[in-house]
């Protein structure tokens, strides 16, 4: 299960490079960067989900910072 979980984040983050507006890419990349987290915590590797959380909060944050 922890593979497919791992491929479904891969896909996700690359479908993201697909985004035509700066926004929508980085809400995917946000979105696949908790698919990670969520791998890593399957996994037991800290490393993988301390990586994401650092990405999925820049992409997030960036997100809301353009709407201000």
């Amino acid at each position: 299960m922890e593979s497919v979980l791992g491929w479904v984040a891969t896909a996700a983050f690359s479908a993201s490079y697909f985004a035509r507006r700066p926004a929508a890419l980085r809400r995917i990349q946000a979105c696949a960067a908790c698919l990670w987290i969520a791998y890593g915590l399957a996994i037991h590797a800290l490393p993988v989900v301390a990586a994401n959380l650092i990405v999925a909060a820049a992409a997030l944050y960036s997100t809301t910072r353009d709407r201000a």
